[in-house]
């Protein structure tokens, strides 16, 4: 009985997928709640999985010249207000400090929503000669945003994020550079992640505040519903003449600096668990699986079972991340467990396995057992992960592409969103009355307009007008 309630405690994602969401990050224990509302406690399994993002992301910073830094997380109010735009994108969800002990402070402090303020002081007394410059800056810490609505690693108070903040000599060098971290990006997401991307530009409506273009990567989760992943921005000079960042160029002449600022967050943990979960719990791509291989012992009171377990561990812990579940619960539990905790590969090995010289290998994604000789085990095991992570990109990559849609005219459009859950093509003129409309009457948002642009009609779906851009439109997170 026990083994059957284990799973029944989640409900299907078909009949309401919020519910399976929260059911998935409670159960496989990634998260717990707290006293405070919308801050989260990460729990070890929740943890351990941002601690495989956090490497692997930061590896492919370094390996395009990104430093790490760490700057203060209280920003003094006049420091927020010296670009106005910036500081009206953030004000509804800044967190104030007003006092210092029993003290008030003679000036607030507003609790990190991001570092631009910061990085841009800093600047400009770091920054004085063109031989000064790229600055190829990032810092991984917390921010804080007062949001309304909050769920488990999507939307929280206080979340875990990287922010790079880069200054450069040239207009064209942040350009550059804020194309190459979206690249980057979509790079880990495909690669590490196993979530396909669709790299674009944010209209002006959807843009940050205060930068002059955002670039994005749109991820369509299992639901249909869209969810920016990773957004990179290029601020120009406008911060620069905000803050007086200054440099003087091999002309002698003093130039401003143009700046970027990108940044991912622990939203990313949300991602893998609503494109690859299912109504068993959490799928993990083996690159982000804190435990790779999960070995369950059957009968593991007969003689030599959990010495053979132990034995097959120590075999692979060289390779890859593998535990024994050598807890006292039946084999049917463990299973359950195992596949509630997204785990890539279970190995089963029992007694009559043993007097075999056999195991089995069950993948979590679909379920498949293979029967494995114990000497060919790692590199059955080595072979089986990176198919695993290959088919997993694969299926995301076919929902995606099943749940993507075309619209020529607003009727089309219209019935797609009513009937259907995924992106939609469609033309826009570039306006943003047509965006507010269409936010309006069907609760749609522009995701992005993709870098490989298809000419779907040549007028705009909501008004009419002469087309200028193709947007994918979707209903996001």
């Amino acid at each position: 009985m026990a083994d059957k309630k284990m799973v029944e405690a989640i409900t299907s994602m078909d009949v309401d997928f919020a519910q399976w969401y929260t059911d998935v990050v409670k159960k496989a224990e990634l998260i717990d709640y707290t006293s405070v509302k919308g801050c989260m406690v990460i729990k070890p399994a929740g943890y351990a999985i941002w601690e495989l993002i956090q490497k692997q992301l930061d590896g492919m910073f370094k390996e395009v010249g990104v430093e790490n830094v760490y700057l203060p997380m209280f920003i003094p109010e006049s420091l927020l207000e010296k670009e106005k735009d910036h500081v009206e994108g953030f004000a509804p969800e800044v967190a104030w400090v007003t006092h210092g002990g029993l003290q008030p402070l003679q000036e607030r402090l507003c609790v990190r929503p991001t570092s631009e303020t910061l990085f841009c002081d800093f600047y400009k007394n770091d920054i004085h000669s063109y031989r000064d410059l790229p600055k190829v800056y990032n810092q991984w810490c917390s921010v804080v945003r007062w949001e309304k609505e909050t769920r488990p690693f999507l939307r929280s108070r206080e979340f875990l994020w990287q922010e790079g903040h880069t200054a450069h000599a040239t207009a064209e060098e942040a350009e550059a550079r804020t194309i190459q971290m979206l690249n980057v990006y979509a790079d880990f997401c495909e690669q590490v992640l196993a979530i396909p991307v669709i790299k674009g530009q944010k209209t002006e409506k959807e843009k940050f505040a205060g930068a002059v273009a955002t670039y994005t990567i749109e991820a369509l989760m299992h639901d249909g519903k869209a969810l920016q992943s990773g957004t990179s921005h290029n601020f120009g000079d406008g911060f620069a003449k905000a803050f007086g960042i200054q440099f003087a160029d091999k002309d002698n002449t003093l130039k401003y600096v143009y700046q970027t600022s990108w940044g991912m967050t622990t939203r990313l943990i949300g991602a893998i668990i609503m494109v690859h979960g299912d109504n068993e719990g959490l799928v993990l791509p083996p690159r982000v699986a804190p435990v790779q291989v999960c070995i369950v012992p059957i009968q593991q009171k007969k003689e030599g079972v959990l010495d053979k377990a132990y034995e097959l561990r120590d075999r692979l812990a060289g390779s890859f991340r593998v535990k024994v579940d050598d807890t006292d619960k039946s084999p049917g539990f463990k299973f359950a467990e195992a596949e509630m905790r997204g785990f890539p590969v279970r190995v089963e090995i029992g007694p009559k396995d043993l007097e075999a010289g056999k195991c089995i290998l069950c993948r979590r994604d679909t379920r498949e057992k293979l029967e494995v000789p114990l000497e060919e085990l790692e590199a059955r095991v080595g072979e089986l992960l990176d198919t695993i992570q290959k088919e997993m990109l694969e299926r995301a990559r076919t929902h995606r592409e099943a749940h993507t849609y075309t619209a020529a005219d607003m009727a089309e459009f219209e019935k797609l969103f009513n009937e259907k859950s995924g992106f939609v093509k469609a033309m826009w003129c570039g306006e943003q009355d047509c965006e507010d409309k269409i936010k309006e009457t069907l609760s749609v948002t522009s995701r992005c307009m993709p870098f490989e642009q298809e000419q779907i009609a040549d007028t705009c779906v909501c008004c009419g007008k002469p087309a200028k851009k193709m947007v994918y439109w979707g209903r996001a997170y």
